[in-house]
């Protein structure tokens, strides 16, 4: 079961979308809980977007703008960009590193993050990119934040002392165990998801939401007509 006790949440996800066809309705129901969410985007999904009459400069600037106003849609005021390549992301210690500052920075008790296991009932979950970040995060988790000696200027040049995350809850896993009930908040996800106008504009986003988040209500055994997003959780104690 998830922790009860639980007031700030940090999404660590490789591109902008990610998080909104992922979680943008557990997101939306924690920030009507009161928790503070903020999402930390690895990449500026520069590798993105599918209108070549678009300067492939101006895509980070695009794509940057449309994850704020969809993070908007859901309560989260919060969004931090790392920068990263999109397409190219690798596990490495600089990457680590970098995630353990924003995790020490926000001090988190939950992050949400890609499982860095491939899906192979969901291939598109598992894009190579996800699976970095998903296994970066893991190793900033653990041991990186909660370590005072792991990238040491973290602490000693930069003052950020270390930080326990409590909990993880992991995105596109093929071994889900917990779903929460998006029903009440699904218009807010598909608005969220037709923020990404650059990804999103040749589908129809509202019967794909309903069509996909029904099927992972069927398998929550919620009753029919429901929608759930799945996750595997678990403790880092």
């Amino acid at each position: 079961m998830p922790l009860n006790d639980v007031e700030r949440v940090l999404v660590v996800v490789a591109h902008p979308d990610d998080v909104d066809f992922g979680a943008a309705g557990t997101i939306a129901t924690f920030t009507d809980a009161g928790l503070h969410v903020t999402y930390c985007l690895v990449t500026d999904g520069d590798a993105g977007g599918f209108d070549d009459a678009v300067d492939r400069s101006a895509i980070p600037g695009i794509r940057q703008n449309e994850q704020r106003t969809a993070a908007e849609a859901v309560g989260v005021r919060d969004v931090i960009f790392l920068g990263y390549p999109d397409g190219q992301l690798t596990v490495t210690h600089e990457l680590r590193r970098d995630i353990a500052r924003v995790i020490r920075q926000v001090r988190p008790d939950r992050v949400i993050a890609s499982a860095p296991e491939r899906n192979y009932r969901r291939i598109f979950a598992s894009h190579p990119d996800h699976m970095a970040a998903g296994e970066a995060a893991l190793c900033a988790i653990y041991p990186d934040a909660r370590n005072a000696y792991a990238h040491p200027g973290l602490l000693g040049v930069e003052g950020l002392a270390p930080w326990t995350v409590r909990e993880v809850w992991q995105l596109g896993s093929p071994h889900p165990n917990h779903f929460v009930d998006i029903t009440d908040v699904v218009e807010r996800k598909i608005a969220a998801l037709k923020c990404h106008a650059s990804q999103t504009s040749d589908m129809d986003v509202a019967e794909f939401v309903r069509t996909a988040f029904a099927a992972q209500g069927r398998m929550a055994g919620l009753p029919e007509g429901r929608l759930a997003e799945a996750f595997h959780i678990f403790g880092t104690a």
